[in-house]
């Protein structure tokens, strides 16, 4: 079944989209640093991202200066919820620098 479902890599890059394993967003010499699901409110122009890849685990922001998002989602603010109790959420397009690529 397949389920919205984004991953970040070491390179930075931000891909999303409806499959059935995260590692099916991974290029060739992709290194996947986490990933999780995803939806859109487009109410508030938001990507939310939340949970965490059963293979990858939670996305490890830290290790990201940017992050190159695809241009179609040029403008939409992106947040991660860790919804843990622990953590605030992680206000991505805030934190890093957004770049955009087609």
């Amino acid at each position: 079944m397949t389920l919205p479902k984004f991953i970040i890599t070491m390179d930075g890059y931000f891909r999303l989209g409806m499959v059935n394993q995260h590692r099916d967003l991974l290029k060739p010499g992709d290194q996947c640093i986490g990933g999780g699901y995803y939806h859109f409110d487009f109410v508030s122009n938001r990507i939310l991202l939340d949970r965490e890849s059963y293979d990858f685990g939670r996305p490890k922001w830290h290790l990201l200066e940017s992050l190159m998002v695809p241009s179609t989602y040029r403008g939409m603010r992106i947040v991660y919820s860790y919804d843990d109790g622990f953590h605030e959420d992680f206000h991505v397009s805030e934190e890093l620098n957004i770049e955009y690529y087609d």
